[in-house]
């Protein structure tokens, strides 16, 4: 049984992921229903030296990678920024971002914080369509990024 007397920063129970809020560069809140990918990756060296005694190698890290993070929102009228964002990519030229991921707790303070540096759009999924559907319209939009940056607030 937890004990929660005392417990006023919520260090006891995990937080829930539902509450969060993104900001792409200048915007400051740009509201997703969901954000997913967050995730980065260390490749394996092995390497094992002439005169080892161990017949074995030893591990070392590698280079680093991330992944790609896909968000979806709902489509609103005269909301084409991410189209706009997505077409300003030309031949080398890209309009890089910070990308700023915040989980938040009920007060709507940031618990964790996920930066997203040098981001840019690589793809853009814009809604299916159904005449008998009764669904909200969703886009998503999947960013590459060159670094991650996670802090707990």
């Amino acid at each position: 049984m937890a004990d929660d007397k005392g417990d006023k920063q919520g260090s006891t129970w995990p937080l829930p992921k539902f509450y969060f809020s993104v900001q792409l560069g200048d915007d400051k809140d740009v509201k997703f229903s969901e954000v997913s990918g967050l995730e980065a990756d260390t490749k394996v060296i092995e390497y094992r030296h002439g005169d080892s005694k161990v017949f074995a190698p030893i591990k070392m890290p590698g280079l680093s990678s991330v992944g790609n993070v896909t968000m979806r929102k709902g489509i609103f009228v005269k909301d084409s920024k991410f189209w706009s964002w997505y077409s300003e990519i030309k031949m080398n030229v890209i309009s890089r971002r910070a990308v700023v991921i915040n989980l938040l707790d009920e007060t709507g303070a940031p618990k964790m914080i996920w930066t997203l540096h040098n981001a840019w759009p690589t793809k853009i999924t814009g809604t299916d369509l159904k005449s008998e559907g009764n669904e909200v319209a969703v886009e998503s939009v999947e960013i590459v990024y060159e670094t991650l940056e996670v802090k707990a607030a």
